[in-house]
């Protein structure tokens, strides 16, 4: 499969798991947490379809697309081993959604982040919530879910 293949796989299941996990948790109170802003472009689709929702960006530095970088106040700005605890301690386990799209170009890598990030991840996650992943993770309490029928299979993960 050519990159270009692989790229566009990932955005189409991308934007399915997101929209998927957007109605399955429209009904839970709760933030909803980005792991990464990059670009902005998934921040931005989750403020556009969760006009009414708390939509918390954790990011080392913005970098973002202007018209994709959410207000000061909904950024948590360090490095995320470290924000995440402190997320827990400020939030509990209320993030009704969490997303975070590693997308590096290193599989190993990325592998050896969702290690050491899903411990950190997964209390944050309320009864209920969604943890949508571009990579698979390590959770000891939540279990990988069925894709929407418009993701490409190992393209994007959903977990709750």
């Amino acid at each position: 499969m050519s990159r270009l293949d692989h790229f566009i796989n990932r955005m189409v299941s991308q934007r399915a798991c997101l929209d998927h996990a957007i109605a399955q948790t429209a009904t839970l109170g709760g933030p909803v947490f980005e792991l990464g802003l990059g670009n902005g472009r998934t921040y931005h689709h989750m403020a556009e379809n969760m006009p009414d929702r708390a939509i918390y960006v954790f990011e080392r530095a913005v970098a973002s697309h202007p018209q994709s970088t959410p207000p000061d106040d909904m950024l948590i700005l360090g490095d995320v081993h470290d924000t995440l605890v402190q997320a827990l301690e400020r939030f509990g386990s209320t993030a009704s959604l969490i997303h975070a799209d590693l997308g590096g170009h290193n599989p190993a890598k990325n592998d050896a982040f969702a290690k050491a990030i899903s411990p950190l991840v997964e209390p944050l996650l309320a009864k209920g919530g969604l943890m949508v992943a571009s990579d698979r993770m390590y959770f000891d309490g939540l279990t990988e879910q069925a894709l929407p029928s418009d993701a490409v299979p190992n393209s994007c993960f959903i977990y709750g």
